[in-house]
C-alpha cells in the first residue's frame, strides 16, 4: 500500500494569474513568463489503494492534470471530485467532465446540499448528471467521509463563512493515517471562522498539521476603483498581525487563492521576503504532501 499523497494542482483565485482582461504590470509580466502563471485553486489527491480525487473542478484542469501527472503518474478516470462552494473558479470545469472532453462515466460529486441543488438547476450541469456522467452525493457537515471505499483518507468539511449568493463554503480536512491537512481558500472574515478562538487555537482544536489557507489580497489597498467588501477575504496582512512569527510546534501554514494583484505573485517582492521571515509559506503548484507521520 502507499502513502497517501496530496498535490497542490492551482494556487490562484478564480480568475487565475494573468487574470483576463487585465492590463497592469501585475499580468503583463506574467505573460511574458510562464514560470509565474498560476491556476485557479484545486488539490489532487492519490489515495493509498491509487484511486485519484479532484478537490475543485476549475476550466484550468487541463493544465492542471499536466501538473498532477508530473508529480504523481496516475492511471485511469478521476474515483471522485469534492466541491467545496459554486463560485466561478471552483465548479466552472464540470463541463469538461462531459462528452466533449473527458467523457466520465458515474463521477461521484461530493458537495453540500447547497451545491447539489445548484448543480440540478443549472442546464448543463443538470444534463450532466441525467446522461450518468456525475452523481452528487451530499456530504454532512462536520462528519468525515471516504470519498471512495479503500481509498485510505477521509474528508471532513468545515463550514465557513463566505459569500452564499450561490451556495454556502465548507473549507475540508484531509484525514490521513498520520497527518491532516486544512484546504480553505475562502472565507470572510477571521473573525466570523474563529468564533473568539486565535488562529493558533482554531487550527488545534481542527487537529491540523498542514494548512493551506486563504490569501486572495495582501492589504486594503489592493483594488483599483473598487469596494473590497464586494469581495470579502481576510487579508494576509491581517493574517500575519494575528499569527506573528512560526514557532515550534505550529502547524505548516501556507497561503492560497491569491489575486492576480497581491504582491505575492512575485517572487521578488518585499511582501514575500516578510512571509519568509515570519516563517510562514507560500503554496506552489505542485508543491506535494505525503500524509504520513514520520
Amino acid at each position: 500500500m502507499r502513502s497517501v499523497r496530496v498535490t497542490v494542482l492551482g494556487t490562484a483565485q478564480d480568475g487565475g494569474v494573468p487574470q483576463p482582461g487585465c492590463v497592469r504590470d501585475c499580468c503583463r509580466n506574467v505573460r511574458s513568463n510562464d514560470a509565474l502563471r498560476r491556476f485557479p485553486v484545486s488539490l489532487g489527491i492519490v489515495g493509498s489503494d491509487g484511486t485519484t480525487h479532484l478537490i475543485e473542478a476549475s476550466r484550468s484542469m487541463g493544465e492542471q492534470f499536466e501538473i498532477w501527472h508530473s508529480v504523481d503518474p496516475v492511471n485511469g478516470p478521476l474515483s471522485s471530485l469534492s466541491i467545496t462552494h459554486a463560485h466561478l473558479g471552483h465548479i466552472d470545469g464540470l463541463g469538461l467532465f462531459g462528452k466533449e472532453v473527458m467523457n466520465a462515466k458515474n463521477l461521484i460529486v461530493h458537495c453540500s446540499k447547497s451545491v447539489a441543488n445548484l448543480i440540478e438547476s443549472n442546464p448543463l450541469w443538470r444534463t450532466l448528471r441525467e446522461e450518468g456522467v456525475i452523481c452528487p452525493n451530499i456530504w454532512n457537515p462536520n462528519e468525515a467521509f471516504e470519498p471512495s471505499p479503500g481509498c485510505g483518507f477521509k474528508i471532513r468539511p468545515v463550514p465557513v463563512p463566505h459569500r452564499d449568493e450561490l451556495s454556502d463554503n465548507h473549507a475540508i480536512i484531509i484525514e490521513g493515517e498520520g497527518l491532516k491537512l486544512l484546504f480553505m481558500p475562502d472565507h470572510d472574515s477571521w473573525e466570523g471562522t474563529l468564533s473568539g478562538l486565535s488562529i493558533r487555537q482554531w487550527l488545534s482544536n481542527l487537529e491540523v498539521d498542514i494548512a493551506l489557507i486563504d490569501g486572495t489580497f495582501w492589504d486594503e489597498n489592493e483594488l483599483r476603483n473598487r469596494d473590497m467588501s464586494e469581495v470579502p477575504h481576510p487579508t494576509v496582512s491581517e493574517s500575519l498581525q494575528r499569527l506573528g512569527s512560526r514557532g515550534h510546534g505550529d502547524p505548516d501554514i501556507r497561503f492560497l487563492h491569491l489575486n492576480h494583484t497581491n504582491p505575492l505573485c512575485n517572487p521578488s517582492s518585499a511582501e514575500n521576503k516578510e512571509l519568509a521571515t515570519k516563517g510562514w509559506g507560500l503554496a506552489s503548484e505542485g508543491d506535494s504532501f505525503t500524509l504520513e507521520r514520520l
